[in-house]
């Protein structure tokens, strides 16, 4: 059990009923999971607010309501009345100080920007690994503590489950942990309750702009900015030309990195490097650390992504081989990553779904010269239009050769959406072919590749589904192409 007024602690706030000095059995934000003595979050969502079923939850048991706007309860109902300014706000101290403060006994990265966020995580926690820590990791793709992998349904996890696996890091012995914070995290004070040891920049691009997202690019930059007030020390890259903006008001120490000559940690002698079903990259490190650099990482954003990866981790004294061995072993699944099928050409699996980093992977992988630039893609169904045109005008122009396959056709059929892809396409003089089922697609990829071509299944990335009228079947690219080459040999 918990007093209420313990949970409470560095939070300002007002009891307009009943006493703080309440047990709690637990501490919910979901009606489903109440029970008798636990203290409730009213949370306002886009869709629903909890405010609005108050006096079922307090039936259901509830001894503590945190709300911040008024709520319809019997009169003569014995519950705790906590009110503040904001619950999600008051939702991050309650869950910190619930599970114990378990930040405070781990060093804690957070890590924002519209790119290279998932790689630069698993690149650190590969280098920290390497030299011994321990490190959770909480991403978009996965949640990692010790041995187990949780799938992710957000970048940043909401502040009660965010703590929920900090404590279950802390018992598992780890003593850093790794994250991506996303803006929707900061902007809904998912990250608040504790601080960053680190917080990174990598970039800024235009993004997460819409209903339920951001107004406006300048809001989008704010939100990432909030990071920068909740960290000890900022690590940013300086060749962003929004960095400064980002910035504004920032109460951390900073450092900088990237290519220009100002910067404190700076990359240079950048060289693109070519192997047996490889890409990847040299460079040399300069100015806070001295040191020659290799990834098998294709093209300069993963030199940004190793910069920023040693950049954090030269705060953790982990000596030059460390790095070096763990930039050429670390990967993260879904973002260029590269799957040796032949010794002819190079096959990769990237989450680029939108035309932006369509363009930013496709433009970084002709610039290795490759016989044919080679890119599969599909797009989700129920979804824009407009990204199925500008997919389909990117891949005509740049690529090669586009297969045109299936991603997630929810409840559209697969055809319609990729006559809509070959509209933008005809923007093009691209050559194109057209496999609606993606494994058979794949099979066309590989069974024609030919020496020297890259070819990039583009979209599903991480992803281990297809979703079909409302169904996630099983499909893990991965598995599809180990089926294919198999299925192929016995053919031969």
């Amino acid at each position: 059990m918990w007093k209420c007024n313990e949970l409470l602690k560095g939070l300002e706030y007002e009891c307009i009923k009943g006493s703080v000095d309440v047990e709690v059995s637990e501490v919910v934000n979901d009606s489903r999971k109440v029970t008798k003595g636990c203290l409730f979050l009213c949370i306002e969502g886009a869709n629903f607010d909890a405010h609005t079923i108050a006096a079922e939850v307090v039936e259901a048991g509830a001894a503590v309501l945190v709300i911040s706007k008024e709520v319809e309860i019997p009169e003569d109902t014995q519950v705790t009345l906590i009110r503040v300014a904001d619950t999600r706000y008051a939702m991050a101290f309650i869950a910190a100080a619930y599970y114990g403060n378990p930040a405070d006994s781990m060093k804690i990265i957070g890590v924002t920007g519209t790119k290279g966020k998932t790689t630069t995580s698993y690149l650190v926690k590969s280098i920290l690994e390497n030299a011994g820590h321990k490190v959770g990791l909480v991403g978009t793709i996965e949640t990692i503590i010790g041995d187990k992998c949780i799938p992710a349904s957000n970048t940043t996890p909401e502040s009660l489950l965010l703590q929920q696996y900090f404590k279950e890091m802390k018992d598992a012995g780890c003593d850093t942990v790794v994250m991506e914070v996303s803006s929707q995290g900061l902007m809904l004070h998912r990250t608040q309750g504790f601080v960053f040891d680190y917080g990174i920049f990598t970039n800024m691009e235009p993004d997460h702009i819409g209903p339920n997202e951001h107004t406006s690019f300048e809001h989008y930059m704010a939100c990432k900015g909030m990071l920068f007030k909740q960290c000890k020390v900022g690590i940013v890259n300086c060749d962003d030309k929004h960095w400064k903006t980002v910035l504004e008001g920032h109460t951390c120490e900073l450092e900088t990195y990237g290519f220009s000559e100002e910067a404190d940690l700076r990359a240079s002698d950048l060289k693109l490097v070519t192997g047996a079903g490889f890409l990847g990259i040299d460079f040399k490190v300069s100015g806070i650390l001295n040191m020659d650099a290799k990834a098998q990482l294709p093209g300069k954003f993963s030199a940004y992504n190793a910069l920023t990866a040693i950049a954090i981790c030269r705060h953790f004294d982990v000596k030059e081989e460390d790095i070096q061995k763990a930039l050429l072993e670390a990967r993260a699944k879904g973002r260029i990553e590269m799957t040796k099928v032949s010794d002819d050409f190079t096959l990769m699996i990237d989450y680029a779904h939108n035309a932006m980093s369509l363009e930013s992977l496709l433009t970084t992988l002709k610039e290795y010269n490759p016989n044919r630039l080679v890119c599969l893609f599909g797009c989700g169904g129920n979804r824009s239009k407009l990204r199925r045109y500008e997919m389909g005008e990117v891949s005509g122009k740049l690529a090669d050769l586009t297969i045109i396959t299936s991603d997630n056709p929810r409840f559209e059929e697969p055809q319609d959406i990729i006559d809509d892809i070959k509209t933008g396409i005809a923007k093009t003089t691209g050559s194109y072919v057209e496999i609606s089922d993606r494994k058979e697609a794949i099979r066309y990829a590989i069974t024609h590749g030919e020496k020297g071509d890259i070819i990039v299944l583009a979209g599903k990335g991480h992803e281990d589904y297809q979703e079909i009228k409302g169904v996630k079947y099983p499909m893990d690219e991965r598995i599809l192409i180990r089926e294919i080459l198999e299925e192929n040999a016995k053919n031969s």
